[in-house]
């Protein structure tokens, strides 16, 4: 179970609440003017209290840096094979910004060479020169927009395959770790952010910056007195934009952290969405919803009210530059020190002054996101497997079948042993069955053989090659495992019978299937073979996935075949199917079988009984019955349960 399921059933406490969210403030006023809290604040209080613990730890560290240098670097290598387009971007956006700068100035000349002097060619003329001058820039900028769009759809498609290759290539230690939310995060949110950065980000903050830059230039060159008439707001301006810049990167760290809940809080209930309604807890889970979804609505209103108090302050500011330089250089135009034209150049270079300066505010959000993302994804890039091939493995040559496990410990943490000791030899052929209760150690003997883990100590061997030291595809290649939590991928039934040899004919498809009883129920399908299986199976029971994964085990034709509780969950009459075929299929496979149903291993040619990661008995049915030990306690109890009666030994 998540941890936002089991954190929803906390009571809550309305004392403290994440200071990064508005209604956090209020207890401090309160204190201080003596004013009580709203219902509707202390409702919030406890709301954020409640789901403070589910806020990841991780972004506190991401938050930090607003530019990293590091990750900018290592962003730009995606780059490279793209930089013939992102050169032509750049060109393209510099005789945009030029032409954009250029405009007012266009404007003036229409003015004072054509209206004021009534020259009408010479009104023409620039009037013609403007409307060229906005057709070019409107191409220039389609052209930069296309580019850009291109490089950094590019970019996502290679960084989304790196990551999806490095994630195959990590362990199973991993990825029962590492939730599957948090990668569905990195691979969609994650690199979704860099898709905007390239795409917008990089160019716009070029652009934004270089007409800054020209229009500075061109009221300087204009007039420098209205230039300086103009530069008087922005003391104000700097002190507007340090408030929202430190404000900002809380709040919309609070609103993207606050939807990551969402969206796993929503995967995690439409996916047991059968347990939810066995259990009743419909209205519990809403309950739990609402809290989220209305703590994302308090985020979003915080960042709202911020957007709300900068931007028009900025338009404030612009309007009030703009009554300045109006008002300055009318008293300069009625003594003749300045042209009409000039005045009015110089008032269109005042709007276009401030509009670079909200582009810049605007990206920096973006900007800070695609820090935090970067350092996330990379981590993950950067998070090496603790299983690799060793540096001279080789690949394990066809092998006849025999598995030795030699004095093998196993821990998956520190201090906590698995296995202690364990030795086992399975010759070729050899049908090994491991029993024992729950926690024993017999599927961890198994996910050693196919070396999903490594052993502590000790060595596990297949016709005396270590597996460590041969290569894990050669190794995984030859052996068929059928895990006790049975995964089908979506497609057809053929689809996922064939998915270890995808080369596999429809023949030996179907001859799979009917070698394990699958194809009596396949055939009876409206669309038999080709039937959609649904997400991880859904349009099937439980005992046909079942079914239909072994038939894929079998298809790939292993020499060694495990079965981890491979009947744990199909009726009686099927899984008598399943053991007759399995005893003719078995025949000159080794085979470890892994089964609760003791009476479906009793033909096994060895039986291992485990304890607390220790062999403790070994021997055939018969052989282990007579000894009247753990085996002997654990068959009988299982017959007097099925025939709720006495055992006779025959």
């Amino acid at each position: 179970m998540s941890q936002a399921t089991q954190t929803q059933t906390q009571t809550p406490s309305a004392s403290t609440a994440p200071s990064t969210l508005r209604g956090a403030d209020r207890p401090g006023w309160a204190w201080l003017f003596g004013t009580r809290l709203s219902a509707e604040e202390q409702e919030r209080l406890a709301r954020e209290d409640k789901i403070r613990d589910l806020l990841p730890e991780e972004e506190e560290d991401t938050i930090g840096k607003a530019y990293d240098s590091r990750l900018l670097r290592r962003l730009f290598t995606y780059m490279r094979p793209y930089r013939a387009r992102m050169i032509a971007a750049v060109i393209l956006m510099s005789i945009s910004s030029l032409l954009s700068v250029a405009g007012p100035w266009f404007i003036g000349q229409a003015i004072d060479q054509g209206i004021r002097a009534g020259s009408l060619p010479q009104l023409r003329l620039w009037t013609v020169i403007f409307l060229l001058a906005a057709v070019l820039e409107w191409a220039t900028n389609r052209s930069r927009i296309a580019l850009m769009a291109y490089v950094g759809t590019r970019i996502v498609a290679d960084l989304r395959s790196e990551l999806f290759r490095h994630l195959h290539r990590l362990s199973l230690n991993f990825h029962n770790n590492y939730s599957v939310g948090r990668l569905m995060s990195r691979l969609i949110s994650d690199v979704g952010v860099l898709q905007d950065f390239v795409t917008w980000s990089i160019t716009g903050l070029a652009r934004s910056g270089f007409v800054l830059l020209g229009i500075i230039v061109a009221m300087v060159s204009l007039n420098w007195r209205l230039a300086l008439v103009t530069f008087a707001v922005l003391p104000l301006m700097i002190w507007l934009t340090n408030y929202w810049r430190k404000r900002v990167r809380s709040a919309y760290r609070a609103t993207r952290t606050r939807l990551s809940l969402i969206n796993g809080y929503l995967n995690e209930s439409i996916s047991g969405i059968r347990v939810t309604q066995s259990f009743t807890r419909e209205r519990r889970n809403f309950q739990h919803f609402d809290d989220l979804n209305r703590s994302y609505f308090d985020a979003n209103v915080d960042a709202a009210r911020l957007t709300a108090i900068f931007f028009p302050g900025v338009d404030f500011m612009g309007a009030l530059a703009t009554a300045l330089v109006v008002g300055v250089g009318g008293w300069l135009v009625l003594g003749d020190a300045l042209t009409a034209g000039t005045l009015v150049a110089f008032v269109l270079y005042v709007d276009r002054f401030f509009e670079p300066i909200r582009e810049l505010a605007q990206r920096y959000n973006t900007f800070q996101a695609t820090m935090a993302g970067c350092e996330r994804l990379f981590q993950l890039l950067d998070t090496q497997p603790d299983l690799v091939d060793a540096p001279d493995a080789y690949p394990l040559p066809p092998i006849q079948g025999r598995v030795d496990l030699e004095n093998v410990f196993f821990q998956y943490k520190d201090g906590e042993p698995v296995l202690r000791g364990v030795t086992l030899h399975a010759e070729p052929g050899q049908r090994i069955a491991l029993v024992g209760e729950t926690g024993a150690g017999k599927s961890t003997v198994i996910r050693l053989i196919a070396r999903f883990f490594d052993v502590t100590d000790g060595a596990v061997k297949i016709d005396g090659h270590d597996v460590r030291h041969v290569t894990q595809q050669s190794l995984r290649s030859q052996l068929g495992i059928v895990l006790q939590d049975t995964f089908l991928f979506g497609g057809t039934i053929a689809d996922n019978i064939r998915y270890g040899r995808p080369e596999a004919s429809d023949e030996e498809v179907v001859a799979a299937a009917q070698a394990i009883g699958a194809h009596e129920f396949i055939a009876q399908l409206p669309e038999g073979y080709q039937t959609q299986v649904g997400e991880n199976g859904v349009n099937l029971s439980v005992g046909q996935r079942q079914l239909i994964s072994f038939a894929r085990a079998l298809l790939a034709d292993p020499r060694i075949l495990i079965l981890d509780e491979a009947t744990s969950s199909v009726d009686t009459t099927t899984e008598k199917q399943i053991q007759f075929a399995l005893d003719r299929l078995m025949e000159g496979r080794t085979s470890f079988v892994i089964a609760h149903r003791l009476s479906t291993i009793i033909n096994a040619d060895q039986i291992v009984v485990m304890d607390h990661g220790r062999i403790v008995e070994q021997g055939t049915h018969q052989e282990l019955l007579a000894r009247r030990g753990r085996y002997y306690n654990l068959y009988t109890m299982q017959w007097a349960a099925q025939n709720g009666g006495g055992f006779t030994q025959n």
